[in-house]
């Protein structure tokens, strides 16, 4: 018998395709905290266990002040961005720093920023390239996975493509990976689904931010702190993104906010309510 409370019930159900899906796992970039958490670790790791996160992204310069209350929540460290110089120019520092990162239980290191006077156009990259390709090895004979974190630069339009074209085609896919940062790509004009689908397989992790309406494009991070929002409350089609992430073969998702416009707690409750709900 069909009554009006089933009638609105099979309405519901049917405006959700039966593939829909929902994110199981949400990570945090712990940079989003780091006016708060270097006070209170332990207080601040534990809100976030609370929200509903799961999985936690450090930034190697904080990882001994906030590493013994890490450990005391049920936080999984995943990733851990490290210092580019490593990557880079004293990559004969790199091993001790991996082979601590895999005693921890990393699984991935990060290549995070490279600097305004450290970048150039093809040539620079190419080297940057050449850079990652070796730092890769050694990552992976340390057991872990090498990822390079973009922001906007990497989209200024070259010959043949972009910058970060290049920087893939560089790269060995089999020891380099991207970390997709969704705002910094839609900073510089450039549709983060279809990076996704573009790279396929190539993008195992993928940072969930949002992007004010108005922001002009450009190939930078000059941005007004204003232009950072809570995830799903921005300009950017974070469905779309889901939905080219899964099929792209992605394995972990960090939410991060450079910058908030209250507690940082607060913006990372914002964004996990609105991503806890969403089916894509």
């Amino acid at each position: 018998m069909l009554t009006r409370r089933n009638f609105f019930s099979l309405a519901a159900s049917a405006a959700i395709p039966a593939s829909a899906r929902t994110l199981t796992s949400l990570g945090v970039q712990l940079y989003t905290l780091r006016a708060v958490l270097p006070e209170k670790p332990f207080e601040t790791l534990s809100a976030v266990e609370r929200i509903g996160y799961r999985e936690a992204e450090v930034v190697g310069a904080s990882l001994g002040q906030i590493w013994e209350s890490l450990k005391k929540t049920s936080l999984k460290p995943v990733s851990l961005h490290l210092d580019t110089a490593l990557f880079t120019r004293e990559q004969a520092k790199l091993p001790p720093a991996l082979d601590d990162a895999r005693r921890r239980g990393f699984e991935y290191v990060l290549c995070p920023y490279i600097a305004p006077q450290d970048r150039g156009g093809v040539d620079v990259i190419r080297k940057l390239g050449d850079s990652l390709n070796r730092a890769g090895e050694l990552c992976r004979k340390a057991g872990l996975q090498l990822c390079y974190h973009n922001h906007a630069f990497e989209f200024e339009p070259v010959e043949g493509g972009t910058l970060l074209d290049v920087l893939m085609r560089t790269t060995d896919p089999k020891l380099v990976g991207i970390e997709l940062d969704i705002m910094w790509a839609q900073v510089a004009g450039v549709e983060p689904a279809g990076l996704l689908k573009k790279y396929a397989g190539r993008i195992p992790l993928l940072h969930l931010k949002d992007l004010a309406p108005g922001v002009e494009r450009r190939y930078n991070e000059k941005v007004p702190r204003e232009a950072f929002r809570e995830v799903g409350h921005g300009v950017i089609d974070i469905p779309g993104v889901l939905r080219a992430a899964a099929q792209a073969g992605v394995k972990h998702y960090f939410v991060e906010q450079d910058q908030t416009p209250g507690a940082p707690l607060d913006s990372l409750r914002k964004s996990y309510e609105y991503l806890a709900k969403l089916s894509y």
